[in-house]
């Protein structure tokens, strides 16, 4: 009894230049985890926004899981910008490897703007194959995997939850606006007054040198960052949104979905994971972004269709969660991730579900 107490206890230390390493087995054999999980917080968050989840993870994956809670990017740093933010976060990620010479597979698990920081930084640490053509397989969508890594790792699980693919600029991308068209233009213009640059990446305010906005260069490679490419090197990508209640991040954008493709819901029901209420494996497609004015009746824009075509070029598995009969279920946006498990804990079933389905 006692050495199964042993095995089973969360072993964790803190790094040097920030961050949080968890594993769970015995402590002579914490080594043996050669999957690195990388969790990434979102806006003004930190590493302990991943507390819960990162415990469970390794709790259910002993000895086959070593989960890094990002720390790079925390509180006002999270201002600096998605690029910012990913160089950081790429270098980390460098250097845990380099502390941790056995492991061979990595994942990212990411929560809200964490999900794009993530997305830029994967892109930089993408290393193609002597035999890969990266300019014909970032324009592909028959090719479903390139067989590149990500920093010489194997690729697995790309996880975001409640991100913001489309940005907020949209109609009704950012709930708490109530989708008054008025509101959501003034708050494009000002939005860098409070979230400074991550604001314009968000709002696809972002212009510099003349270049398009950040969030559409990164739906295909350039010649430094491989941002397509090395999204389509995990074996899955998923995506975890509220479909309502969300204040943050809405559904769509959290989906990568046009409205007329948003599922209905309401009559779902699982009873392992009661909150998830639509499954859905997207197929990749190859297409030419719909060349069409705004339509805002539809809720998208120009750009919002290119990002969601460009991002459609590679499969997805999409989880919609709902908590619209919970007692937080105003805070969705926290209770998706448990960011606190004192009181978002009705959102555990989703990263059971996370931990269920994730390929360790």
């Amino acid at each position: 009894m006692e050495n199964s107490n042993v095995e089973n206890q969360v072993c964790s230390s803190d790094t040097v230049n920030g961050g949080r390493d968890l594993w769970s087995s015995k402590i002579s054999d914490s080594s043996s985890a050669n999957h690195l999980v990388v969790m990434v917080n979102g806006i003004l968050g930190s590493a302990a926004d991943w507390k819960f989840a990162a415990e469970l993870f390794v709790k259910e994956l002993p000895d086959k899981v070593f989960v890094h809670c990002s720390e790079r990017n925390v509180s006002k740093l999270t201002l600096d910008g998605v690029d910012v933010m990913g160089e950081r976060l790429a270098e980390e990620v460098r250097e845990v490897i380099q502390r941790k010479p056995d492991i061979c597979k990595i994942s990212f698990v990411a929560h809200s703007v964490g999900g794009l920081v993530a997305r830029y930084a994967i892109g930089r640490l993408y290393r193609p194959s002597e035999s890969e053509n990266i300019k014909d397989s970032s324009t592909d969508g028959s090719k479903e995997n390139s067989s590149g890594t990500i920093c010489g790792m194997e690729a697995m699980n790309f996880i975001t939850v409640a991100t913001p693919h489309l940005g907020s600029r949209g109609n009704k991308q950012v709930p708490f606006l109530f989708g008054v068209t008025a509101f959501e233009r003034v708050a494009s213009s000002v939005i860098h007054l409070i979230f400074r640059r991550t604001g314009r990446h968000l709002f696809l305010t972002d212009y510099d040198d003349g270049k398009p906005p950040l969030l559409k260069r990164m739906i295909e490679d350039n010649s430094e960052c491989y941002f397509m490419s090395a999204l389509r090197a995990f074996k899955r990508r998923v995506l975890y949104s509220n479909v309502a209640n969300d204040h943050i991040v809405g559904w769509r954008t959290a989906c990568i979905r046009r409205n007329s493709e948003l599922p209905k819901w309401e009559d779902a029901s699982n009873e392992n994971y009661p909150h998830v209420v639509y499954e859905e494996h997207s197929k990749a497609y190859d297409a030419e972004p719909c060349e069409r004015v705004s339509n805002e009746d539809d809720g998208s824009d120009i750009v919002e269709e290119e990002l969601v075509t460009g991002l459609s070029r590679l499969s997805w598995e999409k989880v919609d969660v709902s908590f619209h009969s919970s007692r937080q279920r105003y805070a969705a946006h926290s209770i998706i991730q448990v960011k606190d498990e004192s009181i978002h804990i009705e959102g555990a079933d989703v990263i059971h579900h996370m931990i269920d389905h994730f390929l360790s």
